[in-house]
Parts: C-alpha cells; sequence; structure tokens
C-alpha cells in the first residue's frame, strides 16, 4: 500500500543538495516518488514501506543518506538550535583557522607572490580558491556523486582509469569553452561603471550567501540562495544514466550546468569580463582549482562528509568565502568611487 510521509533532513546547504538527496532515495526499492525541500529542509517520499513505522523509515533513509552528509529524522532539527550548542565547538577552531588564512593572504599580498583579490575584480588565484573551497563543499556532493556512480558503472566492466580520465578532460576543457562563451556574450552589452557595479555587487551578495550556508548557523539564508533551473540541472544529472563510451566525457561537460553557487558567482564574474579568451581562463583556473579533490574522490572513496570533523571544515570554508565576499564588495563600492581605498595591498 502506498504511503506519503514528510521527514526534516538535516545537512542540506544548496540545490546540489537537494539533487543528491532525490537521486538516492529515488533508487530505493519501494519509493515511487520523491521531493526534497531546502526552504523547508524536508523530503517528501510516497512508496510502499509495509507496515513500518515513520521513525523506522527516516532511519533507514538516513543510513541511506549519510555517507553524503545528511540526517533523516521525523522531528525538527533546526540548524540555528545546534550550531550555538553542539556546532559552538566547531567555532572554536573555525574562527583561529580563518584568521590564520586571513593573516597569510594578507602576507601574500603584501610579497606580491600572488594576487587574490584586486580591485578591478575576481583574479586567478581567487577563482582558483574558490575552486578549492567549492570541491570539498557539499555544494559539490553533487559532482562526486556523479563521479562515484559513473566510476562504479565502468569499473564492472573492467575499465577505470578511462573514464575517468574522458570525465576529467570533459570538465576541464568545457569550463574554458563554455566560460569562453559567456565572456563573449558579455562583450556583445557595453557595460557602464554603474552596470559593472551592479553585478559585481550581485557576485558579492552570491558568494556572501553561499559562506553563510557553509556555517551551518542561519536556516534563512538557504532560501535566498540562487540556484540554476531545475530543468538543466536534471537534465545534467540524467546524463550519468547512459552507459556509452563517451558518457564520462558528456557527464564532465555536465557539470557545468549543476547547481552549484560557487560555479555560478564565477559565472556571473565570466560575463563581466567581455572577452572570450578571459572568460574561459576564469573558468578554467576555477574547474583546476576542483580538480585535485575531484580526482582524489576518482579513486577512492574519499568524502569531507564522512570526515568527524566535516563541521569544523565547513565552517571555516564558510568564514573564508565570507571573507573573500566582502573583499570584493567592499573592492566594488572602491571602484565606483563610493569609498576610499581599504586595503593597500
Amino acid at each position: 500500500m502506498q504511503k506519503t510521509y514528510t521527514f526534516h533532513v538535516d545537512g542540506m546547504h544548496c540545490q546540489s543538495c537537494v539533487l543528491m538527496t532525490e537521486s538516492e532515495l529515488k533508487k530505493v526499492l519501494g519509493i515511487s516518488y520523491v521531493k526534497a525541500s531546502l526552504n523547508h529542509l524536508n523530503v517528501e517520499v510516497t512508496g510502499d514501506f509495509g507496515d513500518k513505522e515513520p521513525k523506522h523509515i527516516a532511519r533507514d533513509l538516513s543510513e541511506i543518506l549519510k555517507p553524503h552528509g545528511y540526517t533523516v529524522s521525523v522531528e525538527k532539527n533546526w540548524p540555528a538550535r545546534r550550531s550555538f550548542s553542539e556546532g559552538g565547538s566547531d567555532f572554536k577552531i573555525a574562527i583561529p583557522i580563518a584568521l590564520a588564512f586571513v593573516v597569510l593572504f594578507i602576507v601574500l599580498q603584501k610579497v606580491g607572490l600572488v594576487n587574490l583579490v584586486n580591485t578591478g575584480g575576481v583574479s586567478y588565484g581567487t577563482a582558483f580558491a574558490i575552486g578549492i573551497i567549492a570541491s570539498l563543499s557539499t555544494c559539490m556532493a553533487v559532482v562526486g556523486g556523479l563521479l562515484l556512480s559513473m566510476s562504479a558503472t565502468f569499473a564492472r566492466e573492467g575499465d577505470k582509469v578511462k573514464p575517468q580520465l574522458l570525465f576529467h578532460v570533459g570538465r576541464v576543457v568545457s569550463f574554458f569553452v563554455l566560460g569562453g562563451v559567456i565572456g563573449a556574450i558579455g562583450s556583445a552589452f557595453t557595460l557602464n561603471v554603474g552596470a559593472t557595479f551592479a553585478l559585481s555587487l550581485v557576485i558579492g551578495l552570491v558568494m556572501l550567501i553561499l559562506g553563510i550556508n557553509l556555517l551551518d548557523t542561519f536556516h534563512w539564508a538557504k532560501r535566498l540562495q540562487p540556484s540554476m533551473p531545475r530543468f538543466f540541472s536534471r537534465h545534467a544529472l540524467g546524463i550519468s544514466k547512459f552507459n556509452h563510451t563517451l558518457t564520462p566525457l558528456f557527464v564532465g561537460i555536465a557539470t557545468f550546468f549543476l547547481p552549484c553557487g560557487f560555479t555560478q558567482s564565477m559565472q556571473l564574474y565570466t560575463l563581466t569580463t567581455g572577452n572570450f579568451l578571459e572568460g574561459g581562463l576564469v573558468m578554467l583556473v576555477f574547474a583546476l582549482g576542483t580538480l585535485p579533490v575531484l580526482a582524489l574522490i576518482s579513486f577512492s572513496s574519499f568524502s569531507v562528509q564522512n570526515r568527524s570533523k566535516a563541521g569544523v571544515f565547513f565552517k571555516t570554508a564558510g568564514l573564508i568565502v565570507i571573507m573573500f565576499a566582502l573583499f570584493n564588495l567592499i573592492n566594488s563600492l572602491v571602484v565606483i568611487g563610493l569609498i576610499p581605498p581599504i586595503f593597500n595591498f
């Protein structure tokens, strides 16, 4: 007998989490319908669960989603309440680490070894650093899930290396080409100082929301996070279900359209470059920043969500992303002349 239940999901940060939750639960035998919501942090499931009580169903679903960092429960477990008790200890570790990163950032700027942020916009160093953070965040969990699923499919056929290489080549090349296309599209529009400032402001705000959501502290911020239309995301995710020699290549290309807020913030900035080469290089460097972790996922069961200190990592990453956002917001105000330069490095 088909029954419908609504359970609360702890651990969702973005639309990638929604896609991952729906994709994993749809594989469960007996479940015919799944609908997850980031706004309400819950999932609606319909299926034949026999005589199981809701708490037992939630426990079973949690076992399926736990490897991806999510927990299903009957009762609400709001992140805002947890963050100031259990999560408080995470912040005690995360804040010093993030501050140390700020100090390192300033030192690198002073000695001129790397230019992470400049008054002209997002530099290649910034794009690479954001790529690293994105590859470790839950916003990229769906990409890792795609990669692991695809790897398992081809591994059963005895091909473990070629699909991985095709995936990464497809991802890196497509980020350069499609990033260049976005940059070229931007050249068709003449952006005056005001328009450039507005777009830079949007990029900064998107990054700020991403950072706040990584803190897993303020539930209301999850509703503000923009995402790729689900139509594109679902079709990009569906490509991985095809079993063809070139499937890994197409899956790598499709990751450009998945709902990762970090990717979208870089895509927005690429539009402001107004140049194919520069736009392509920004997205290429971002993709290269994600490459080390995704390559590690390719040949191991690595997943930051499985680690005991995942809470510390996400809060540290969130604080660092917030720092990048604030730097870009302040620099945008400097460029338009609203405030004098604050950072002289």
